[in-house]
């Protein structure tokens, strides 16, 4: 069974969010991964207190704030997400 990662990206409508969107669907693909991605825009980033676009939300917690992550980033951001995640069950 693939494992499920919630994602949550604000500021997808502007361009460098885009492009973060465009990085986690390669990863997506390249992990065997189902990622549940929420695209949140950028005028609604106060509700997550987030003062920098775009962001990056992992599970709940903020791991990315003003920066296009490369997929190689990401991938080590979900891998240790998930492993967290392994360790408290």
């Amino acid at each position: 069974m693939r494992p499920i990662v919630d994602i949550k990206v604000v500021g997808t409508d502007c361009s460098n969010g885009m492009k973060l969107l465009k990085n986690l669907s390669k990863v997506e693909r390249e992990m065997n991964l189902k990622l549940n991605i929420e695209k949140i825009e950028k005028n609604l980033k106060d509700r997550y207190k987030i003062d920098v676009i775009p962001a990056l939300i992992i599970d709940g917690n903020i791991v990315s704030k003003g920066a296009v992550l490369t997929d190689r980033e990401i991938k080590d951001l979900i891998r240790n997400n998930i492993e967290i995640n392994l360790r408290g069950i």
